[in-house]
C-alpha cells in the first residue's frame, strides 16, 4: 500500500502528518515542486518581509521529521501526469511512482496582471518563499512601493513596506479594499487606517501600463514605483486533475468527503472545490484553517474512518497593529451589525442571512472571535439585536 501526496504546502504536510497520527504504517510520498521543505505561507507578507523571521521559522517541521517519520519527501521536482489506469504519476525527472492513494494538494498560482510591462524587473508577485526573499531584498533598496490589489495580501504587503519606512501606493480596481470578502463597514476601516498609517489608497482605478520607475493609470496619473508587488488573487493549480480526466470548476471537484470523481484520488486545500454547509453553495477557500482541517479529514478516511468534511472556516489577517479575524462565510448576506465602536479600534461585524447568523469580522476582539467559531459551527439562534448589545454574553449564547 501507498498514498502519495502531490504538493509540500500545508494541506499536503498536514495530510502525511496527521496519517502517521492515524496509525498508517505503509509507504508515504509528499511530492513538491519548491526546492524547500514545507513550510508556512502566512508569514510571508508579515514578519518576514519585516525581517522579524528568517526562512527557517517559517517551516513546518525540520527535517529530521521526516526521516523519523517514514515520510519520502520529493522536493524540486512536479508532477506532469497522473496515469489513473495503472496508478502512476510521472514527475519532470522521468521517474514514475505508484500509488494506491492520491491526494492532491496542489496549491494555487498567481493570477498574473495581463499589462504592458507586467514582465519587467522590479514587478514582482508574492506566493512563495523564494518570492518573498526576493521582495524583501527589494524592499531594502526601495524608496516607493506601489501595490497592486488591494486584497488580504497586498494589504498586508503595504503594512509591512510601509512599517519600513517606504512610500506606498494601493491601486485597486473595486471602490472598496477586501470587497470580496468583507463589508463595507470593515473595508472602510482599513481604507482609514491604512491612510492614517500615511499609506495612498486608490480605488476605483486600474493600472494599464508599468514603465522603468513608474506605473500609469487608466485616467493618465502616474505614481513613482521602485517596486511594484502584485496582489491580485490566485487560480487554483487544477490542470493535473484536469488531465487525468476529473471534474474541476473552480477548482478541482470533490464530494462532502473530499474525493473526487476517482474514489482513489483525494483533493485538499486551495485547489479543492467542496459543498460546504456553511455557504449553502460549492466553495474553494484558501486558509490555512481549511488546508488542516481538510487534511485531518482525508487522512481519516485513508486510514478507515470517513467523516464528511464540515469544519466551520475561519480567517485571518495582520496588518499594522491590526488583527482581522474572520468567522464563517458571508456568502449572499442581507444584513450586517456592528459590536463595539469602530473608533476605538475595537469592534465586530455580524453578518445575518434570513435571519441567520453565517460570518462574523472581529477587529482586535478575539474574544468575539472565538465565541463566534463555535456559534456558526452550531449554526446558534443569534438575533441582530443580540449581536449588537454589548451586554449580551456571546459566550453564553455559544453554549
Amino acid at each position: 500500500m501507498s498514498v502519495v501526496i502531490i504538493g509540500g504546502g500545508q494541506a499536503g504536510f498536514q495530510t502525511a502528518a496527521s496519517l502517521r497520527a492515524e496509525g498508517y504504517q505503509d509507504r508515504m510520498v509528499v511530492i513538491g515542486d519548491e526546492a524547500h521543505i514545507p513550510y508556512q505561507r502566512p508569514p510571508l507578507s508579515k514578519g518576514f518581509l519585516l525581517g522579524k523571521q528568517e526562512a527557517r521559522h517559517a517551516t513546518l517541521r525540520p527535517a529530521a521529521f521526516y526521516e523519523t517519520q517514514r515520510i519520502e519527501l520529493v522536493s524540486g521536482q512536479r508532477v506532469t501526469a497522473i496515469d489513473r489506469a495503472s496508478r502512476k504519476v510521472s514527475l519532470t525527472s522521468g521517474e514514475r511512482i505508484e500509488y494506491d492513494t492520491l491526494v492532491l494538494a496542489t496549491g494555487t498560482s498567481n493570477r498574473v496582471l495581463p499589462i504592458p510591462g507586467g514582465t519587467l524587473e522590479g514587478v514582482c508577485y508574492l506566493r512563495t518563499l523564494d518570492e518573498a526573499g526576493e521582495i524583501r531584498q527589494r524592499l531594502a533598496a526601495a524608496n516607493s512601493v506601489v501595490v497592486i490589489g488591494g486584497g488580504f495580501i497586498g494589504l498586508e504587503v503595504a503594512a509591512a513596506a510601509r512599517t519600513l519606512g517606504k512610500s506606498v501606493t494601493v491601486i485597486e480596481a473595486a471602490p472598496r479594499l477586501m470587497a470580496r470578502v468583507v463589508a463595507p463597514v470593515v473595508s472602510e476601516y482599513f481604507r482609514s487606517r491604512h491612510s492614517e498609517q500615511g499609506v495612498e489608497i486608490l480605488l476605483n482605478a486600474q493600472v494599464t501600463e508599468i514603465r522603468a520607475g513608474e506605473v500609469v493609470l487608466k485616467d493618465g496619473s502616474r505614481r513613482a514605483a521602485d517596486l511594484v508587488i502584485v496582489g491580485i488573487g490566485v487560480v487554483a493549480n487544477e490542470e493535473l486533475a484536469k488531465d487525468a480526466g476529473l471534474a474541476v470548476s473552480n477548482g478541482i471537484a470533490v464530494d462532502q468527503h473530499l474525493r473526487t470523481g476517482d474514489e482513489r484520488i483525494y483533493a485538499i486545500g486551495d485547489c479543492a472545490e467542496y459543498p460546504s454547509p456553511f455557504a449553502q453553495a460549492r466553495v474553494r477557500l484558501e486558509s490555512v484553517q481549511n488546508a488542516v482541517d481538510q487534511a485531518v479529514t482525508v487522512a481519516k478516511a485513508i486510514a478507515g474512518h470517513s467523516v464528511p468534511y464540515e469544519s466551520a472556516p475561519w480567517f485571518w489577517t495582520d496588518q499594522f497593529d491590526i488583527r482581522l479575524q474572520v468567522a464563517g462565510l458571508a456568502h449572499e448576506y442581507d444584513q450586517v451589525v456592528t459590536r463595539g465602536d469602530p473608533e476605538s479600534r475595537k469592534f465586530s461585524a455580524f453578518y445575518f442571512r434570513n435571519g441567520q447568523l453565517i460570518a462574523v469580522d472581529s477587529i482586535n476582539r478575539p474574544a468575539d472571535h472565538l465565541a463566534a467559531r463555535k456559534l456558526i459551527a452550531a449554526r446558534a439562534s443569534v438575533s441582530a439585536d443580540q449581536a449588537r448589545d454589548e451586554s449580551v454574553d456571546l459566550k453564553a449564547l455559544a453554549k
